[in-house]
C-alpha cells in the first residue's frame, strides 16, 4: 500500500505532537532520566486491518531520530489479536512522549481500514465497489481516505476541487437558465477534464441526467427496486452510485442490483477505533 506523501505525514505528526506535548511532557521530564533506555512493542488487542503504521513510525522518529523503530507488518495487512506491529528501542523519554500520538493514529486509521474491509467483503463476488465520502474529521481527510484504501475501498472525490457535483442549491442560484442541461454545459466549459456527478432522487431524474452524458449519477436514498430499474434505464451510459443510509447488512442486496458504486459515509464519520497498546519488554 503506497503511503501518503511524506510531507502529509510529517505535517500531521508535527501537529499532533504539538497538540499533545505542548511546551513540555511534564510527567516524563520529572520522572524519567534522560539517559534511560528501554525496548517496547506496539500491538493490537483485537483483529482488524492495519493502517497508519508510517505515521506511528514518523511520530517516534520526529521525537528522537536515534530510536530504533522496526515495523513488523504493513498497512493493509490483516491483524490478529495480540499481534505486534512495531518494536522500539532507545531513550524511554521519547517513547513515552510519543506513545499516545502514535497509538491515536493507529487506532483511528486502522478502525477506518477495518470498517472498509467489512463493507468490501460484504459485496465480494459482485462488480460493485465501495466508495468513501467527504464526511471526515477536519484536517485528516487525506489520511482517512488512505485508510479506506488500506481496507480495499475506493476514494470518492477528495474535495470540492476535483469533480463537479451540483446540488439543488447550486442550480437554484445559477445566473440565467437553471436547468440541468445548462448546468452541464457550463461545467464542461469551465473545466472539461473534471468528472461530472449529478444526484438523482427519482427515476425520472435518472433518465433525464443519463441523456446529458454525465460521468456518474448518484442515486440518493432509493430502494433496491428503484436502483435495479435505474441500472436498466441507464444501460451503461453513466456510472451509477447508490448512496444514503448504507449499512453493512443492506449493501449485499444493493450490490446485487448491478450498481457500480456504493458510497458509505460511515467508513469515516463514525468509525470505532481499533484497540492498540504499547508495552515495555
Amino acid at each position: 500500500m503506497q503511503p501518503p506523501d511524506p510531507a502529509v505525514i510529517h505535517e500531521a505528526v508535527a501537529r499532533a505532537l504539538g497538540e499533545d506535548i505542548g511546551p513540555l511532557d511534564l510527567t516524563t521530564a520529572a520522572l524519567v532520566p534522560a539517559e534511560v533506555t528501554v525496548s517496547a512493542r506496539v500491538f493490537t488487542k483485537e483483529h482488524g486491518v492495519l493502517a497508519g503504521l508510517p505515521l506511528a513510525v514518523a511520530t517516534f522518529a520526529q521525537l528522537d531520530p536515534a530510536l530504533t523503530v522496526t515495523p513488523l507488518a504493513a498497512d493493509g495487512d490483516p491483524l490478529a489479536a495480540g499481534q505486534t506491529v512495531l518494536t522500539l528501542s532507545g531513550h524511554a523519554a521519547a517513547i513515552l512522549s510519543g506513545e499516545r500520538v502514535a497509538l491515536n493514529f493507529l487506532q483511528h486509521l486502522s478502525g477506518i481500514a477495518t470498517r472498509a474491509r467489512q463493507f468490501v467483503d460484504a459485496v465480494a463476488g459482485t462488480n460493485t465497489q465501495i466508495l468513501d465520502t467527504r464526511k471526515t474529521v477536519p484536517g485528516l481527510r487525506l489520511l482517512a481516505k488512505y485508510a479506506v484504501r488500506c481496507g480495499g475501498g475506493r476514494n470518492h472525490r477528495f474535495g470540492l476541487y476535483d469533480a463537479f457535483m451540483p446540488k439543488d442549491n447550486h442550480l437554484a442560484l445559477m445566473t440565467g437558465r437553471g436547468d440541468l442541461a445548462a448546468a452541464v454545459d457550463r461545467m464542461r466549459a469551465f473545466r472539461p477534464d473534471a468528472k461530472i456527478i449529478i444526484e438523482a432522487d427519482t427515476l425520472e431524474q435518472v433518465a433525464l441526467i443519463a441523456a446529458l452524458g454525465v460521468d456518474q449519477i448518484l442515486l440518493d436514498n432509493m430502494t433496491d427496486a428503484q436502483i435495479t430499474e435505474a441500472v436498466r434505464r441507464v444501460a451503461g451510459r453513466a456510472k451509477l452510485e447508490a448512496s444514503g443510509n448504507m449499512t453493512l447488512e443492506r449493501v449485499p442486496s444493493v450490490a446485487a442490483t448491478g450498481v457500480d458504486y456504493i458510497s458509505v459515509g460511515a467508513l469515516t464519520h463514525s468509525v470505532r477505533a481499533l484497540d492498540f497498546s504499547l508495552e515495555f519488554f
